[in-house]
């Protein structure tokens, strides 16, 4: 369960379901496979979600980036201090989390039951709405109209790369996750006087270092292999 978010984990699931599906043609029409495992990795990702929020104070999403600037009003600074200095709130926001997926049981036949009335309406009135709502979102993240610019010219790639077979799910992961992972890698450079070994120096640094070798090999390997298939067919 990625820390990335709800949002994403639901597209890379999405992106995955297409591809190891036995009918990946269906996908974008409704299809009842890809609707269920996103639905179902969305809500599993908020596990994930909260445990880089609380630990260390990095949001996952929009959702946790609320609640951390609530808690910073609060005078409570999410980080591994928190469950020493302050554990009765962790406690709470456990005890909080359970009782809300209690009352997830209820509001949520009562959504599905209303949410089902928005297929009837019609394709040509449903995707203005949809459009006018992403225009609203865009410019009000930094008040300007070139947000809306840039949020048009990405959704027209989007639809290309879409249209020509290229998974936009790890796209939108690289875009959010990308900012995060270069700051922390030049931070850790510069605490190591840019060695890249410092990233095995340490038993379960070196085990997840290892791993991710491992996983990047594996993929160039099966890539490779898919690729001499293909030409070997043709």
């Amino acid at each position: 369960m990625p820390g990335a978010g709800c949002d994403i984990a639901a597209w890379v699931t999405y992106a995955t379901s297409k591809r190891f599906s036995k009918e990946p043609e269906k996908f974008g029409t409704g299809h009842v496979e890809g609707i269920v495992e996103s639905g179902a990795a969305n809500n599993a990702a908020v596990s994930g979600t909260w445990i880089p929020a609380l630990v260390f104070g990095i949001p996952g999403d929009t959702i946790t980036a609320i609640v951390i600037g609530v808690l910073y009003l609060k005078n409570l600074v999410p980080g591994p201090l928190i469950f020493q200095n302050q554990p009765e709130v962790i406690t709470a926001l456990f005890a909080v989390f359970f009782i809300a997926n209690l009352l997830m049981l209820p509001f949520g036949w009562l959504a599905i039951k209303l949410s089902v009335q928005m297929l009837r309406v019609s394709r040509s009135i449903l995707m203005p709405i949809i459009m006018i709502f992403c225009i609203v979102g865009a410019f009000a993240i930094t008040n300007s109209a070139f947000a809306i610019g840039v949020m048009l010219i990405f959704g027209v790639l989007g639809f290309v790369l879409e249209d020509h077979g290229f998974p936009v799910a790890p796209i939108i992961l690289g875009i959010v996750l990308g900012p995060l992972l270069e700051q922390n890698f030049f931070s850790s450079m510069l605490k190591a006087d840019g060695s890249v070994l410092a990233f095995f120096s340490r038993p379960i640094a070196g085990v997840l270092g290892i791993a991710t070798l491992l996983l990047w090999t594996a993929m160039l390997y099966y890539w490779m292999r898919s690729r001499r298939m293909n030409e070997a067919a043709a």
